[in-house]
């Protein structure tokens, strides 16, 4: 992606639930399973973010998290029914991170997942929910940051007993 494009997929993150605002607090906040009308008030969201942002000229390239981040790689998401690379690139990897996002996180009607059980649940979804190269990238990511985190986390741990509770040096 071209630095312009990393540009409006940031826009495109920060706005994407931005449609919730045409929502009901009632659904929004409810704590237990929506009905069948909720959910069709609820897959309205992309829809409304659509037609507040649209018209902002510098936002129409950012539309495509908000607009279709829900579309599903086997055709069956919202609002469109996209299917595939019909799916605009950014929303097909911004829709991995975004449920990684969800179910890390405490909600009304459920607590958060363990890291591994969202990754689970990320790997099985590859090719229907997900672009299953999507999947692959995000999950190398992943692995990096964890590796990352190890390494310092050894080095912190291996050189923390040269360190003297007030920070100086022995």
């Amino acid at each position: 992606m071209s630095d312009v494009e990393i540009i409006h997929v940031r826009r495109g993150a920060l706005l994407h639930d931005m449609g919730k605002l045409g929502v009901p607090d009632h659904i929004l906040l409810k704590p237990g399973k929506l009905t069948d009308e909720e959910w069709v008030a609820m897959r309205r969201h992309p829809q409304h973010a659509y037609d507040m942002f649209s018209s902002i000229h510098y936002l129409r390239p950012a539309l495509d998290i908000p607009y279709c981040h829900h579309e599903k790689w086997d055709g069956t998401g919202y609002p469109r029914g996209l299917k595939g690379e019909q799916i605009p690139l950014a929303a097909r990897l911004f829709a991995v991170v975004d449920v990684w996002d969800a179910l890390r996180s405490d909600r009304p009607y459920r607590a958060s997942w363990p890291q591994e059980k969202v990754l689970e649940y990320i790997r099985t979804q590859a090719g229907t929910h997900f672009d299953p190269k999507a999947v692959e990238l995000f999950l190398q990511l992943i692995s990096e940051k964890s590796r990352m985190l190890n390494r310092r986390r050894r080095y912190f741990t291996a050189n923390a007993a040269w360190v003297r509770p007030h920070g100086s040096i022995t």
